[in-house]
């Protein structure tokens, strides 16, 4: 039997034991087969799946996503998913951007709280030049 022990694919892979455990309890990795002598013997794929779900997870992927992503991938599930992943990818960069642009206001009013010379925000609420915003969202 080829493969990697449970020490040899987390190390090749970046993630604790546990971590492993964790995958197989949720689905995300099959149990794999064991060795004579008890230990588990992962299949070489094991790291490329574990490699996907963790560059998901990187991408801002919830792991359940990343589990989806990786269960619809054709050569690791021939069964087809209910969205591709280019949608999938596209819904993703539309929520990134959505988070960049609400951010980058913050940065704004930050900046300009700064350049007021905010120092208390009880006194500041009652500045009308502070930019704070402090009427309700």
């Amino acid at each position: 039997m080829t493969g990697f022990r449970s020490g040899e694919l987390a190390r090749a892979a970046g993630v604790g034991h546990q971590t492993l455990r964790y995958y197989e309890r949720r689905g995300l990795l099959a149990e794999p087969p064991r060795t004579t002598g008890g230990h588990r013997l992962y299949p070489p794929e094991t790291l490329i799946r574990l490699r996907a779900i963790k560059a998901a997870q990187r991408l801002g992927f919830s792991l359940g996503e990343a589990a989806e992503l990786v269960h619809a991938a054709p050569r690791l599930r021939p069964q087809p998913t209910s969205r591709p992943l280019s949608e999938r990818l596209s819904a993703r960069l539309a929520e990134v951007e959505s988070t960049i642009a609400e951010l980058q206001v913050v940065a704004t009013t930050l900046r300009a709280t700064l350049e007021a010379g905010c120092t208390d925000l009880i006194e500041c609420a009652e500045v009308p030049r502070c930019p704070v915003p402090f009427g309700a969202s």
